[in-house]
């Protein structure tokens, strides 16, 4: 029998405190963990890979949600249902941090998104982030009869219904989407929210991410302009949440070289680089105020089992997850069982 929790602040949730803490940069990668052409992945040994990983002290694993394929657009994801694919890897970790980066909130029945979402969050034991987006792919939008030209506004509409539903006890909520009243959506989040973690631009403005999200993720720039764009969140966050940690966080995809000090080549949003000079990086990115860097290994030219045991020697151990007070022996949370 599901177990209710009580309500926790955000920054005390299991995957929250895996995979942020202020003035520390954790690790993240993003699934299929794979070197790939073309668009779509083998997706072999993804659990396997998933415990070295988290074994190796990476904070989080993340997938996409890419509901059809548009072969133009280069990758269709991991394939299969974030959701169910996360269920998948929950069962096969136990600390890890599972991030959706990111769910396309206008192409979806937000209650359909809440559900799965608490779903995963009480059987991996709290540890979902919530990475939200509005969708830049536009072909997929005619199939589930959304305007792409709304989307800005649906995503707003459809995060605002899902936290209601996420939150409260047989709420009253009336919106485009249908009405509730007289029941109730279960089984609610481990801590009766969800960390949240505003994508791109997702078509609003600073400060509404600033002030809506627990986090924000984004993509690589030049260092200098990281620097400059983390320097605005920071303000932003001040601005509207004084004092409060609302992480920043990118993607990077990787080439690593068997020559450790290989200089950094541009690739497409990353670069081919060897461990040193990818560690250099990181630790500048720390500097300049990043939280969580999260690796995407499709363009490598060597086997990903093979970068993933140097990440996993030589980088990670830089960069660690935020370790908790969890048994080294046990599991740091029971599915459903609440917060201890």
């Amino acid at each position: 029998m599901l177990q209710m929790t009580d309500r926790l602040v955000v920054t005390d949730l299991p995957g929250f405190r895996t995979a942020f803490a202020p003035d520390r940069l954790t690790l993240g990668l993003l699934f299929p963990i794979e070197a790939y052409s073309g668009d779509i992945p083998r997706m072999r040994n993804q659990e396997r890979l998933a415990r070295t990983a988290e074994a190796a002290g990476f904070a989080a694993l993340w997938v996409r949600d890419v509901p059809l394929r548009v072969p133009e657009f280069g990758d269709v994801g991991q394939i299969y249902d974030p959701w169910v694919f996360l269920g998948w890897i929950a069962a096969h970790t136990r600390r890890i941090a599972l991030g959706t980066a990111s769910i396309v909130l206008p192409l979806r029945h937000p209650l359909h998104t809440a559900k799965a979402a608490a779903s995963i969050d009480q059987l991996s034991g709290g540890r979902l982030l919530l990475g939200v987006a509005s969708g830049d792919r536009p072909q997929e939008y005619p199939a589930f009869g959304a305007p792409f030209d709304q989307r800005q506004d649906a995503f707003r509409e459809h995060l605002r219904l899902l936290r209601q539903a996420l939150s409260e006890d047989f709420p009253v909520l009336a919106s485009p989407y249908g009405e509730i009243r007289g029941v109730d959506l279960l089984p609610k989040p481990f801590g009766r929210e969800l960390p949240v973690l505003v994508t791109g631009s997702s078509g609003q403005s600073p400060d509404w991410i600033a002030r809506e999200g627990h986090g924000w993720l984004t993509y690589p720039r030049p260092p200098l302009r990281q620097r400059q764009v983390i320097a605005e969140w920071r303000s932003a966050v001040e601005a509207v949440a004084p004092g409060m940690f609302k992480p920043f966080a990118q993607s990077l995809y990787i080439d690593l070289t068997a020559d450790p000090d290989h200089p950094p080549r541009p690739i497409h949003l990353g670069w081919r680089l060897g461990r040193n000079l990818l560690v250099e990086l990181l630790e500048e990115l720390r500097g300049s105020g990043a939280n969580h860097v999260i690796l995407n290994l499709k363009y490598g030219t060597r086997p990903a089992e093979e970068v993933l045991e140097e990440l996993a020697a030589h980088v990670a151990p830089r960069f660690p997850a935020m370790v908790g007070d969890a048994d080294e022996d046990g599991p740091a949370t029971s599915p459903g069982a609440g917060p201890r």
